[in-house]
């Protein structure tokens, strides 16, 4: 993946195209990230379409390396609410480890993200969020 796929990538994220986003990934992707596993489109769909019901998400890339088997990202993600998202809410859905949020907030998380690539696609997915 190069950095101008990733970009596609990327912007296919903020645009909310979960479509488009999961057209990179190999069949059977592994993407386990703060307690969710999502290995389906419909999956992905899903979870984002629920989290994005309530906050706009985007990343904000500052390093970027890439080779046949790896792509690392470090950047900035942030969350701006424009809806109230409850911890009723969010236990509801099962997501007892995310913290709920209210209209008007804003969270910016420094991420790092391996993209482990099989066949010039995202096999894998591993997050750590620091500070």
């Amino acid at each position: 993946m190069t950095r101008e796929d990733y970009d596609r990538y990327a912007e296919a994220f903020n645009a909310r195209d979960y479509d488009a986003v999961f057209d990179f990934y190999a069949d059977n992707p592994e993407m386990a990230f703060f307690g969710i596993e999502i290995r389906t489109r419909e999956q992905l769909r899903d979870f984002y379409t629920f989290l994005h019901s309530y906050v706009r998400e985007s990343i904000t890339v500052e390093k970027f390396a890439s080779s046949d088997e790896l792509v690392a990202v470090e950047g900035v993600i942030r969350v701006e609410a424009f809806k109230d998202l409850t911890r009723e809410e969010l236990d509801a859905r099962g997501l007892e480890q995310f913290f709920p949020i209210v209209a008007g907030e804003v969270q910016e998380m420094r991420q790092y993200i391996h993209y482990h690539m099989r066949g010039g696609k995202i096999a894998s997915v591993g997050c750590a969020i620091v500070g």
